[in-house]
């Protein structure tokens, strides 16, 4: 590795911060600045079924592709972190030094910094001696960590994570703000944690089109059968709404709502209708009842899927507000607006001066 190769990790909390997002706006930024990168991800997950393979995650590719990376700027996953992997180490079964193999990533050609998505958690992968600290020491990296921002409280996480980070930590990405907090935590979060020498690199509103989720992904998660409209599945869902009130009730409900997936007891009829007449992306039905044939005609001609599943109304409402808070970036419109994202609310100048690469990047 040459000298001026330098080892970005972007950790985070907790799981869903947004830190592939991060690692694609902030990747593709500095590529426009003129850095040579390389890129990987140590501990993997979405893993592929070919053992005999090197360890695939589906991020790794989807990232490796839009930033152009040849493979010898690809660095390798070297841990699947999944249920099998974890119960080998338990049992004995898997007794691998994981640090020496970590330890490669010094010898292979880096250019002038590789970014590395890192764990979910300042703890995942202590099994294997791989939390985000251990990481970072093995291959001498700087820690950006991401937080999705939802109230005061998401501050008290990031003290104590410059506590056990020290100095590692070069700075935080606040992450999904909700618009009414943004000029709190201008004016006085991102004071505070200054002055505890922990660097506020971006404040990142919250993007309503970021955290939508496709018809495709949700049909998936729910097991779900399609009734009609099966190549209306990229139609992207923005909202979720609970078909149970009446139907007076629930056409001003539908009506206060975008862009939504409504969920709905296989016989409520009357309320099936008034969702079709509202901006739907998707009609939910649970309860596996067969949806009547005007409700079908209706879908097709306003080209709105029609889903069916096998579960209760509550059941299927937690699978959909769970498939909203893991949701992928694999859509290019949401690539598009991460990086918009990141160009208007992160301090690129200040990061690389972190990172003492202003010299290296031909700045605007």
């Amino acid at each position: 590795m040459s000298k001026a190769a330098k080892f970005l990790l972007i950790g985070s909390t907790e799981t869903y911060s947004g830190k592939s997002a991060t690692v694609l706006g902030l990747s593709h930024r500095l590529q426009q600045m003129g850095l040579d990168l390389a890129y990987g991800k140590p501990l993997g997950s979405c893993f592929s079924e070919d053992t005999t393979a090197a360890i695939a995650d589906a991020d790794v590719e989807f990232v490796t592709k839009l930033l152009k990376l040849p493979p010898q700027r690809v660095f390798p996953t070297i841990l699947s972190l999944d249920e099998n992997a974890i119960g080998k180490r338990l049992r004995g079964e898997d007794n691998t030094d994981y640090r020496e193999r970590l330890k490669q990533y010094l010898q292979l050609p880096a250019g002038d910094l590789t970014v590395l998505e890192g764990p979910g958690t300042l703890e995942e992968g202590s099994l294997f001696d791989l939390r985000m600290l251990q990481v970072a020491e093995i291959i001498n990296a700087s820690i950006l960590l991401v937080s999705r921002y939802k109230s005061a409280f998401s501050v008290e996480p990031l003290i104590s994570a410059r506590r056990r980070l020290g100095d590692r930590l070069i700075g935080v990405l606040l992450n999904d703000i909700p618009l009414e907090q943004m000029e709190t935590v201008a004016a006085e979060v991102s004071p505070y944690l200054e002055k505890r020498s922990i660097p506020v690199l971006g404040m990142l509103p919250s993007n309503r089109l970021l955290r939508s989720v496709s018809v495709r992904e949700l049909v998936n998660q729910l097991k779900a059968d399609v009734l009609c409209r099966s190549d209306r599945l990229d139609l992207m869902v923005e909202s979720l709404a609970i078909g149970a009130m009446n139907v007076n009730s629930a056409l001003r409900y539908f009506g206060q709502r975008r862009n939504m997936a409504v969920v709905t007891g296989g016989d409520r009829v009357e309320i099936q209708l008034a969702a079709l007449e509202s901006s739907t992306q998707c009609l939910i039905l649970t309860g596996k009842l067969p949806a009547p044939t005007f409700i079908l005609s209706k879908a097709e001609e306003l080209e709105i899927p029609i889903l069916s599943v096998d579960l209760d109304t509550l059941t299927t409402v937690e699978i959909v507000d769970r498939t909203f808070g893991q949701v992928r970036l694999h859509e290019p419109f949401k690539v598009e607006c991460i990086r918009q994202l990141m160009a208007e609310h992160f301090d690129f100048n200040r990061l690389l001066s972190q990172l003492d690469l202003s010299a290296a990047v031909a700045l605007p």
